[in-house]
């Protein structure tokens, strides 16, 4: 059989005994490939800096500089027109959206970690494109290019992360990728600060060079990284999946921790194949949209929470910070430095996603996501009505900064990681690697829509709505927080085959107080040697090979 076939698998009925005891080892190796996020938040951040920048708009639209002493009007002229604006800005989005379909198939062909090298590479092709641009064109083709390998890296990090994890830090691993998302922003951030007054082409090709660096620490670092354990058991090659199993959790094959682990893995598998059976490469995408949408636990209604999920998140606006903050503080027109201003706001977005690590792990993905989204929509409607009643007044002005930062603030420690870490722990292995690219596609597709529609609506040539576009976000975070309450369920503290049993047997406002009380392996079947039936062991060899 491919990868070869494993003997036994000795199982247990102890929920407790499914996972080895964490390691630093551990720790590290799962937490090295939350730096994917570095790559993407830098892609995401830099270029909302470089659109401000003198000599790009100049190089782009040919107008003239402002002479000294011109007035806040002719100042203001000087800027991109919208369509060029929103082009530059959301044709990322657009390669990301298909990259992150595409990898959701590689990832089960390819294995996870060969996914994410080929991410890395389509990127730099990209940046090397971006670089040597001199026009729109050229920039537009590498950012799209560029986005396809983003989107790569985006969905199968997720699922590659959520996969490797022990349960109990899972949460705080994963929430290390938006903290990873994070530090990228800033950095783009300083990059952009410290070009912003060149008169050259340095002004904008060092800030988009440097991206060349992120992808070659992670695609030559998770090359070194083992293979998630639960892409060989979906393949059928269990002694790998043994292997890598292994050294993911710091301790030998014949271990107990890993046979029990394993064991548990290939019973679930098992039973969700029995639920609904494999059949061809078309067959594979149709199953995420199988089942009831009212029963929880059905793959339809796993795929519309993912997909919605990441929907909501790109619907909170806080992209509208990060990729038009430095136009819209212009228009505040009190401002003197709205890089600055940019920069500051990233900084709060860098020091508060920290929080989420203890937060999550301790308190749980339901109440951050309700919370969260409640924080967010007082915060955006407070800075709406103060700028639509008050904005020329500058201490009204620096009310609105202030509120802007505490909403980055709840953002960024709930909806920012919690929203990744849903997504990665929801599907069952039959459909995973589809399911999150679906659901890292929808973000993006969001992503998209809301850069395309976004300089329209506050552009000064188009909507010039200013502070009302926070009517619109707020308006839309209670959307967020209607969603979380009714649909999200809490997962804290589950592995990701006992996720699969919780949504089975209760629903998301109840699920919180759901607690495992028997394990897979006890349920289809255990030897009286204490090891999985061997015909579940052959079976899922035998599905496995023919994928």
């Amino acid at each position: 059989m491919p990868g070869g076939a494993i003997a036994e698998v000795s199982a247990t009925t102890d929920v407790e005994r499914i996972e080895a005891p964490i390691t630093w080892k551990a720790y590290l190796m799962c937490a090295f490939a939350a730096f994917g996020g570095i790559y993407f938040g830098y892609d995401s951040g830099y270029i909302n800096g470089v659109k401000g920048m003198a000599y790009f708009i100049h190089q782009q639209t040919g107008k003239p500089y402002p002479p000294k002493g011109a007035s806040d009007a002719d100042k203001a002229k000087f800027a991109l027109e919208s369509w060029r604006d929103s082009l530059i800005t959301s044709i990322l989005s657009a390669g990301t959206f298909f990259g992150a379909i595409i990898a959701g198939d590689l990832a089960d062909f390819i294995g996870r970690r060969l996914t994410i090298i080929a991410g890395c590479t389509v990127f730099l092709i990209g940046v090397i494109l971006q670089t040597a641009s001199a026009g729109l064109g050229l920039l537009v083709a590498g950012r799209l290019i560029a986005g396809f390998g983003v989107g790569f890296v985006s969905a199968i990090i997720i699922l590659y992360m959520s996969e490797c994890s022990p349960k109990k830090i899972r949460g705080a691993v994963v929430s290390g990728y938006q903290f990873a998302i994070t530090i990228g922003l800033l950095l783009a951030a300083c990059v952009d600060y410290a070009t912003q007054d060149r008169m050259d082409t340095g002004s904008y090709r060092i800030p988009i060079a440097i991206q060349m660096l992120w992808a070659l620490i992670l695609g030559g670092g998770i090359a070194f990284l083992p293979e998630s354990p639960r892409y060989f058991v979906k393949r059928g090659k269990l002694d790998s999946a043994a292997k890598s199993l292994a050294r993911l959790r710091g301790q030998p094959i014949a271990s107990d921790f890993v046979q029990h682990e394993l064991a548990e893995i290939v019973a679930n598998h098992e039973y969700e194949l029995q639920v609904v059976p494999q059949g061809s490469y078309l067959s594979s995408w149709t199953n995420c949209f199988k089942g009831s949408l009212f029963k929880p636990s059905s793959n339809l209604r796993r795929t519309i929470l993912g997909t919605s999920m990441q929907m909501m998140q790109q619907w909170t606006g806080v992209n509208f910070i990060f990729y038009f903050g430095t136009t819209f503080f212009k228009q505040l027109g009190t401002i003197k430095n709205p890089f600055l201003i940019s920069l500051i706001t990233t900084l709060v977005n860098v020091c508060s996603t920290p929080i989420s690590f203890w937060t999550i792990e301790r308190f749980g993905r339901r109440p951050l996501l309700i919370w969260g989204a409640l924080g967010m929509l007082t915060c955006e409607f407070l800075v709406a009505i103060m700028g639509t009643a008050d904005g020329d007044n500058p201490a009204t002005v620096k009310a609105m900064i202030a509120f802007i930062c505490i909403y980055i603030f709840f953002f960024a420690s709930t909806w920012g990681p919690g929203a990744w870490v849903v997504i990665g722990e929801i599907f069952p292995l039959p459909i995973r690697s589809r399911g999150v690219g679906l659901s890292t596609s929808s973000n993006w597709l969001w992503n998209c829509i809301i850069t395309v529609i976004t300089p329209y609506l506050v552009g000064e040539d188009k909507g010039n709505l200013k502070a009302k576009v926070f009517f619109l976000w707020g308006a839309l975070c209670t959307a967020c927080f209607v969603y979380a309450y009714f649909l999200v369920p809490e997962t804290k503290g589950l592995s990701l085959e006992q996720v699969d049993k919780m949504l089975e047997e209760t629903t998301p406002r109840n699920s919180s107080r759901w607690v495992p009380h028997t394990t897979f392996a006890a349920e289809l079947g255990l030897t009286e040697k204490g090891t999985l039936a061997p015909e579940i062991v052959e079976e899922v060899e035998r599905k496995g090979s023919v994928v």
